[in-house]
């Protein structure tokens, strides 16, 4: 599912800058409760708001989804 694998990768990425949810939330201008939602597989996230995450995380969208075939197939 989708939004298991981005909520999972914006945890993974954001725990690896060493961040909090709160951190990633002021770099990023989305709220920490939003961010929470989306790492837990609660909410879906738009495009306009992974952009901002990612840009905030230096990653690209690209970067971002380059394992997103491999995790699909295992589920």
């Amino acid at each position: 599912m989708v939004e298991k694998f981005v909520g999972t990768r914006i945890k993974e990425l954001r725990k690896k800058a060493s961040l909090t949810q709160e951190e990633l939330a002021l770099k990023s201008g989305i709220d920490r409760t939003y961010i929470a939602s989306v790492e837990s597989g609660h909410r879906n996230i738009s495009i306009k708001n992974l952009h901002k995450i990612t840009h905030s995380l230096n990653y690209t969208l690209s970067d971002f989804f380059e394992n997103y075939e491999a995790n699909e197939k295992h589920e």
